[in-house]
């Protein structure tokens, strides 16, 4: 029985949930290019644990805690379930969180409901909507509506598409997103997001130039799009793409190469996404210049293994650890982070040559 439009949507968006739970739980140890970046502790911190301070504001909301729940689901029953606790951790918590791609909602508009209910369990919080970069300026202003949501996700995810056994084959993107930029970021900010496989830096600085609210670096990590799709298709890819992309780690450093050759003025939100899992991989990610982190498969693994009260309890854990890390450094804010000194391993090193980037120069402005 061949199944429509909405009936393959849906089929998918639960597919990419459970693959990207399999892939999670398959690689318990994370980015390994976090293990090549070192932070030198101080001898004589000076800060007590009541000193530190993690409250910010985001889109002209107050933020509690600069750590995002990103993009993951939405779109069947299931999704609606997993999106509910997701909200109501975020609205315990005042995390802003980001909901899966709303393109289903084109040919199953029925499946509003798995959407609605991050606002309806969250009210007062950060909610971003999300769509693909080829969506017209109408329906995105629907999108945001039916959330009343703060920010815009446009995800720009070519290499998925390619992998994807019924993906577009049509890139012509840019033109349109400009256009999404100039009609609605103006009123609604919009948020450039990458769906896991990074940004180099003249990407950065394309999406730089056009004054965009902020920048989802989203790196490459066990949620690989191009594996999850070929894990879908009947026929498999011929070439293994396990080195495509760029860590998380990678473009964050690709984004501060971008700000050594021309400096902006901090009106860009810098977003770190991708194969963060801990307290310490997210404290290595301030401190190269993130200004809010994001989880998904480590969020969407509470989800499926935990009620909402452990999972408020596993997720303030990780909270007190990472203020831990903190006070041992010395830092009051997970911003004076970037004030940390630290050293790369070799292959790091190497990238940074590479692109270009004037790493001991960096380093005598970062002091």
């Amino acid at each position: 029985m061949t199944m429509n439009p909405a009936e393959l949507q849906a089929q998918r968006k639960h597919a990419h949930m459970a693959i990207a739970e399999k892939f999670y739980r398959a690689h318990p140890q994370g980015n390994a290019d976090f293990q090549q970046v070192r932070l030198l502790h101080p001898e004589f911190p000076e800060l007590k644990l009541t000193e530190i301070n993690l409250k910010s504001t985001l889109f002209g909301k107050p933020v509690s805690a600069p750590f995002y729940i990103n993009a993951m689901t939405g779109g069947t029953r299931t999704a609606q379930q997993v999106n509910q606790k997701l909200a109501q951790l975020a609205a315990h918590f005042g995390m802003p969180m980001a909901v899966g791609s709303m393109s289903i909602l084109k040919s199953s508009p029925a499946a509003a409901a798995s959407f609605q209910v991050v606002r309806q369990e969250n009210p007062q919080g950060l909610i971003f909507a999300n769509l693909g970069a080829n969506h017209p300026v109408k329906f995105a202003q629907e999108m945001i509506q039916l959330l009343q949501a703060d920010a815009l996700q446009i995800h720009l995810n070519a290499p998925q598409e390619f992998a994807m056994a019924e993906g577009d084959q049509d890139f012509h993107w840019f033109k349109n997103f400009k256009r999404l930029q100039a009609q609605i970021g103006p009123v609604t900010p919009l948020i450039a997001k990458e769906v896991g496989f990074g940004m180099s830096s003249s990407s950065i600085h394309q999406l730089l130039s056009l004054d965009v609210a902020g920048i989802d670096l989203s790196g490459a990590s066990s949620t690989d799009f191009i594996a999850i799709e070929n894990e879908r298709r009947s026929q498999r890819l011929v070439a293994d793409y396990r080195d495509f992309g760029l860590s998380i780690v990678e473009s964050l450093l690709s984004y501060l190469n971008t700000q050594q050759i021309e400096p902006q003025n901090g009106q860009t939100t810098i977003f770190a996404s991708g194969g963060i899992r801990t307290p310490w991989e997210a404290a290595k990610a301030f401190s190269l210049g993130a200004d809010y982190v994001g989880m998904s498969a480590y969020f969407l693994h509470l989800a499926l293994h935990h009620d909402l009260n452990e999972m408020i309890q596993i997720f303030d854990q990780w909270l007190t650890e990472f203020k831990g890390i903190l006070l041992m450094f010395g830092c009051q804010t997970p911003w004076s982070l970037r004030q940390v000194d630290l050293i790369l391993g070799s292959d790091l090193l190497n990238f940074v040559q590479q692109i270009g980037f004037d790493w001991p120069q960096y380093l005598a402005t970062r002091r």
